[in-house]
C-alpha cells in the first residue's frame, strides 16, 4: 500500500452465511500453505462453527477493506485455551489478558500490497479498545513465512521471543518467531 490510501477497515463476527467464501479462501495456496485447514464445507462448519455458537472463547472475524471482505483475524487469549498457554509460557511472559492474532488475506491478487500490516494494524488497535484489560499481543509465527512476519513488523509489532512451537502445519519444522506489542502507556497515547 507503498504510497496508496489506506482503506477503511470495519470487521464483525463470521457468521455461517461467510463460511462459503472462507473455504474458498483456506483453498488458496497462499493460505493453505500457513492455515492447515481442510476447505470442504463440513470441515468450515466443524471448525468455525463453534465460534459462532458461542462453544469457544475465541473470535472470529471477517475483515472488509472499503466494505469489501479480504481476510479473516481470529482474536484470542491464550489463558482460554491451557494447551496453547502451555506451549507459550517458556519462550515470551505472557501477561494477564494477553491476546493472540492469527489472519489471513484471503484473495492473491491483494497480497504483497501492504494490505495485511495495515488490517493489522487496524485490529491492534481495536483490540486496545474492545479489550480495555488486555495489556499485550502476541502472535507467533512460523519462522520460514517472512511475508507475516514482515508484515507483523510494519503493523508496529516487535520480535520479542523464539522457539519451538506445534507447527500449524506439519510440513513445518515448529521454529517460530514471537511478536509482541504492548498496550500502549497513556504518555504514548497523548503524544
Amino acid at each position: 500500500m507503498t504510497g496508496a490510501r489506506t482503506p477503511v477497515f470495519t470487521w464483525r463476527r463470521l457468521t455461517p452465511a461467510d463460511f462459503p467464501l472462507l473455504a474458498g479462501w483456506l483453498a488458496q495456496p497462499h493460505v493453505r500453505r500457513w492455515w492447515d485447514h481442510d476447505p470442504a464445507p463440513e470441515a468450515v462448519a466443524r471448525d468455525f462453527g463453534p465460534t459462532y455458537r458461542g462453544e469457544e472463547p475465541n473470535e472470529d472475524l471477517l475483515v472488509f477493506a472499503d466494505g469489501e471482505a479480504v481476510g479473516l483475524v481470529q482474536r484470542c487469549r491464550p489463558a482460554d485455551y491451557p494447551d496453547y498457554l502451555a506451549d507459550l509460557e517458556p519462550l515470551v511472559e505472557l501477561p494477564a489478558e494477553t491476546m493472540t492474532l492469527d489472519y489471513l488475506i484471503g484473495d492473491p491478487a491483494r497480497i504483497g500490497r501492504g494490505l495485511g500490516s495495515a488490517m493489522l494494524r487496524a485490529i491492534i488497535a481495536a483490540t486496545w479498545i474492545e479489550h480495555p484489560r488486555a495489556a499485550r499481543i502476541v502472535v507467533p509465527v512460523a519462522a520460514a513465512n517472512p511475508a507475516s512476519w514482515r508484515a507483523l513488523e510494519k503493523a508496529g509489532m516487535l520480535r520479542i521471543a523464539e522457539g519451538s512451537l506445534p507447527p500449524d502445519n506439519p510440513i513445518d519444522d515448529g521454529r517460530h518467531f514471537i511478536y509482541g506489542i504492548d498496550r500502549p502507556s497513556r504518555s504514548s497515547r497523548a503524544d
